[in-house]
């Protein structure tokens, strides 16, 4: 299981990469390899401000729908279209090819509240 040490992670099992305010964001490879085969990731709260905790969309997998939680408050500036076409490279490349959204952090005091991975391998038992 590949938990990358430089981003920092959510109970609910999105990662978040930090640059200057703009998140990236992403599941992580446990969750994919939890959902199986990605057939279509649905997000439709770009240009919106969300508050963190608050469903920015949802990844529909060939067995279950989940919905995916902002780690962040922000507004959602971008979404990887590429997944549209491709939803799979979210579990051929979760943490690279198969990023969700880009974020305009409002407070990033919050990313304190994040998990480390090695808090991530623990919450997963890895």
């Amino acid at each position: 299981m590949n938990i990358p040490s430089e981003l920092k992670y959510t109970k609910d099992h999105e990662w978040v990469s930090i640059e200057g305010d703009i998140a990236t964001i992403g599941i992580t490879d446990f969750a994919q390899g939890e959902l199986g085969d990605i057939v279509y990731v649905d997000v439709e709260t770009v240009d919106e401000t969300l508050e963190a905790e608050e469903i920015f969309g949802s990844v529909e997998a060939v067995k279950t729908v989940s919905d995916l939680f902002l780690p962040l408050t922000g507004e959602i500036i971008e979404f990887n279209t590429a997944l549209e076409d491709e939803p799979e490279k979210v579990n051929t490349d979760p943490y690279g090819d198969g990023w969700m959204i880009k974020l305009k952090c409002s407070d990033l005091s919050q990313v304190e509240g994040l998990m480390s991975a090695d808090d991530y391998k623990a919450l997963v038992g890895a």
